[in-house]
Parts: structure tokens; sequence; C-alpha cells
């Protein structure tokens, strides 16, 4: 509310949904279509859940014509920006609203991935519940599929709901090119250039549990999604050594490992 108070009620009313995006902390958001909100179809249900919804539609479409004091205006206000989000979530699972939320995502607009081995991948928002006030929205990246906090407090508290559960599994349904190959890198913990016993032996079962499953998915000639898919990883231990870190796998699970190793910390 604080960017317009140099501004004239008209400016006001005639500019909403320009201001409303422009506005810092609604980055994540993008312009939804006239036409796509002045079509009653697409706001079915909406009337329930938005208080004065008359006058908050007619805020964002640009035709609010209420001489109110300035409460009333800021209760309006408020309702609109929480239509606008609803709305939002609907709009951008269609042709054209994915395609405005490409061009964002392209161009990096909802952040890049904190993750070292993620290699700065883009980000996507989604929400991890379809109704209000329940979930902040979080951003998704495709490449290590995991879900982060947003990075500045003005994104954190924008509602999850006004982006949606299936909005970022939807856009990569319908743009299957950008599916980028998954992180095959992991972080290994070492001390002196030594590994650490207890996750090295565990990370090593998990490679061999990846390994197999991608050798299952080439007979059936499926695309598993990693990189570098039709090596084969070469054993790096002795068939004694996999034996000995077998049970000491086995160990692990049962809660009886002590953390020794001869060639690990």
């Amino acid at each position: 509310m604080d960017d317009f108070n140099s501004e004239t009620d008209s400016d006001y009313t005639s500019y909403w949904r320009d201001w409303f995006i422009s506005s810092r902390g609604n980055e994540y958001f993008c312009e939804i279509d006239e036409d796509y909100l002045t079509d009653r179809f697409n706001l079915t249900g909406l009337n329930t859940e938005v208080q004065y919804y008359q006058y908050a539609l007619d805020l964002v479409t640009d035709v609010f014509d209420l001489d109110c004091d300035d409460e009333m205006r800021e209760t309006i206000e408020k309702s609109a920006r929480h239509l606008y989000g609803l709305v939002h979530a609907r709009y951008i699972v269609t042709t054209r609203g994915l395609a405005k939320m490409l061009e964002k995502y392209k161009k990096a607009d909802f952040g890049k991935c904190p993750r070292v081995m993620c290699k700065s991948h883009p980000l996507l928002p989604m929400g991890q519940s379809d109704n209000p006030n329940v979930k902040a929205v979080k951003l998704y990246c495709a490449k290590c599929e995991d879900i982060y906090n947003p990075k500045s407090s003005r994104h954190s508290a924008i509602d999850g709901a006004y982006f949606g559960t299936s909005f970022h599994n939807i856009i990569f349904q319908v743009y299957p090119a950008l599916i980028p190959t998954k992180a095959y890198d992991r972080y290994v913990p070492r001390i002196y250039g030594f590994r650490v016993h207890a996750p090295a032996t565990l990370i090593r079962w998990q490679h061999g549990q990846r390994d197999d499953m991608r050798k299952r998915l080439r007979k059936l000639e499926i695309e598993s999604g990693f990189k570098d898919d039709e090596e084969e990883v070469e054993p790096e231990d002795s068939e004694e050594e996999e034996e000995e870190e077998e049970g000491e796998m086995d160990a692990l699970e049962n809660g009886e490992m002590d953390g020794g190793g001869n060639n690990q910390v």
C-alpha cells in the first residue's frame, strides 16, 4: 500500500494489476490475462472464499468505483490480493499461464538451487497445499528433486496455495525437454582425506542400489534420467571388502556399528 501513497485514486484503480506485479515481493506472480479474469467460469467457487468478492474483482479488473473510507479500501485491497492469488493458481496451469511461467523460469526469476551439486539450477514455486492459509510457498528443484525455502522474507510470506501443488509437475509434462538430468554427484564426508566410515558405507550401499535400479531400467528400455546412464560403474573395492561392507551395513541397520575401519575414520 505504501507504494501508492503518492498516487491518485484514478491511478490506483486503473493500474492495479500492473502495480501488484511490479511490487516488491510479488516477483513470483505472472500477469493474468484480462479475458481470463472476466470469464466467470474461471472464478467458480471463489465468491465464497473471498471477503467483499465483487468489490475485490472490480479492483483487480480495473473497474472499481466505490467511494469508501481508507479502512474499507484497505480491506478490499487485501481481498483483491487474495483473489488474485487464488485465480493465479488456476491460471498458471493453462496453456497461456504455463508459457508465461516458463519465461520466468528460464530467466531464473524464482531463484536458483542452493545445493552446490545442482550448479545453480533454476527453481519453480510450489505449494504444499491447495487450501489457502495452510503452508507458505516453497521452491522446487527438478535436478535434485528437493524443495527449499525462499531466501527473501517477502517471498516466504506468500501463500503456497497461490501456486498449488501441481503446477511444478505439470510444466514438465507439457515441456518434457525441460526435464534436467538428475544430479549424480554426491558429497562424501571426509576427515583429513579419509572417508568417514559409517556415512561412506551407507553411501556406497545407496550407490549400489541406484546402479541396480539403472540396470533394471535399461533392461526394460526405460530412461532413468541420470546423466551417463549408459556407463557401468566400476567396482572400487575387492570382493572381500564388499562382503565386509555388507556385514557392516547389516550392523549399521541394527545400530551395532562402532565406527571402526581400516582406511576410514
